[in-house]
């Protein structure tokens, strides 16, 4: 199984704008709606990718208690489906509402968004405050297919935790995501 990190660039960036059609509903979702009103979790993940798999069940958990807190999420796959066919809309759609999502399950299809965003794999995290400004890029926590660690998400509460306190989220010490290359056409 390959190992690709998340990108590493500064901090500081806005959040680039999309709009992108959400796998389960098919209508389009913006940018400006999933950034309205508070802080947001951006995912870029797939259907398929073991990194994704492993932390699925514990991630649709933390989305929901997001939302429940007003931060917002969203996830995005920008997967190459001709040559990755288990990664189309349709299968989006299906573990979308096998694992009910919280939040919007967007696709990709010329790869622009994940460009835009410097995503490299799955699942690969960004976090922007309430002005759409990245305050984190790195891991959901620690765990890996076969490391024995437990899935948590500890990374990605405490910068959520910080975020709904008011406080800064230090730029020090944030861990890299780790998973598969997206599958780039």
């Amino acid at each position: 199984m390959a190992r690709t990190p998340t990108t590493d660039i500064p901090l500081g960036f806005e959040a680039p704008p999309f709009a992108l059609t959400d796998a389960v509903t098919g209508t389009t979702v913006t940018s400006d709606e999933v950034f309205a009103g508070g802080p947001t979790v951006v995912v870029f993940m797939c259907n398929h990718c073991p990194f994704v798999v492993h932390i699925l069940e514990e991630f649709v958990a933390f989305a929901a208690e997001c939302r429940d807190e007003g931060v917002h999420v969203v996830a995005i796959s920008s997967n190459d489906v001709v040559n990755y066919p288990q990664d189309d809309v349709p299968l989006m759609k299906e573990l979308a509402e096998v694992h009910a999502f919280t939040f919007p399950y967007l696709y990709d299809p010329t790869q622009d968004v994940a460009r835009a965003y410097d995503a490299a794999c799955t699942p690969d995290f960004s976090v922007f405050d309430a002005n759409r400004i990245c305050v984190y890029r790195g891991q959901f926590d620690g765990s890996r297919p076969g490391n024995d660690i437990a899935v948590t998400g500890e990374d990605l509460r405490r910068v959520v935790d910080l975020l709904l306190k008011g406080r800064l989220v230090p730029a020090e010490g944030q861990r890299p995501s780790m998973g598969c290359n997206i599958k780039w056409r």
